[in-house]
């Protein structure tokens, strides 16, 4: 394995997973060239489309390797963990004091509270968030709810990556992020746990998931497509035109084994 370069491309939810197996990895292989890289999970997807080349690809989504990826650059995939979405906020986020999982859409609509999400088109956390509140709206029997949310989360609000808005709510630049539990735990932020009939956790709840739709962007400019909620789920994968693929196999191995489960859970995922 000497003098070979692994190239991990990831979701920014799982900077902490892919960097703690990279270290396990190297306690074998210390002189591989590690270098994970992140991005939302749909720009991480696009980017192999246009030609980017890596040797790992972990997605916070595996409808991506199916819709974007396969069967041109991507032939098989793995599922290897779960989540959630939660309220991620601080001991200083406004209304944190009284915040509940009956009244947190109450609190976020009070004009000095300040709440961020993901970009739909370039994280899966941005849809899935969406597809929260219209779930939300419906649970909650709330009219309107998703529009209300939906119009003061805008602008410079809606971020590239969930990792991003994580990083805001700990240094107080945003009171609440709608954000995964594992990225909320890596940051030892607080949270809200939201009903699993609209935290997108639960298979047993699929069906009910999938009556929110989200509209996003296609394989190709200007085209859209209509996406329904699921349970979340995170999937890994070796690209066709990988470089290094005897190294990347031992990548993905480590992963899938029981140390590396037990990593995940240590990162907040739950393992498959």
């Amino acid at each position: 394995m000497s003098n070979q370069v692994l190239k991990i491309l990831h979701a920014g939810a799982l900077r902490k997973p892919m960097v703690e197996c990279a270290k396990l990895l190297q306690e074998v292989y210390p002189e591989v060239d590690i270098r994970p890289e992140s991005f939302g999970s749909r720009a991480c997807a696009r980017q192999v489309r246009e030609g980017k080349v890596v040797d790992i690809l972990a997605l916070a989504d595996p409808m991506l390797f199916e819709e974007l990826l396969g069967p041109e650059y991507i032939d098989k995939y793995y599922i290897f963990a779960n989540d959630q979405i939660v309220l991620a906020y601080n001991e200083f986020s406004k209304g944190s004091g009284e915040i509940n999982a009956q009244n947190w859409f109450d609190i976020l609509r009070q004009e000095e509270v300040i709440y961020g999400r993901s970009n739909q088109n370039l994280d899966p956390c941005g849809y899935r968030t969406l597809m929260v509140w219209q779930l939300a709206e419906h649970y909650y029997q709330r009219p309107d709810l998703f529009r209300n949310l939906d119009r003061r989360c805008r602008g410079d609000l809606i971020y590239a990556k969930s990792y991003d808005l994580a990083a805001d709510v700990l240094v107080g630049k945003l009171d609440y992020a709608f954000a995964y539990l594992c990225v909320t735990n890596q940051f030892g932020l607080k949270h809200l746990t939201l009903p699993e009939k609209i935290n997108l956790s639960n298979p047993a709840h699929a069906s009910y998931y999938s009556q929110a739709t989200v509209s996003l962007q296609g394989k190709s400019s200007g085209e859209m497509i209509t996406i329904a909620g699921a349970p979340i789920e995170f999937a890994i994968a070796i690209p066709k035109n990988a470089e290094n693929i005897a190294i990347a196999k031992v990548f993905l191995e480590l992963i899938l084994s029981k140390r590396g489960q037990q990593l995940l859970e240590d990162c907040g995922l739950i393992p498959y």
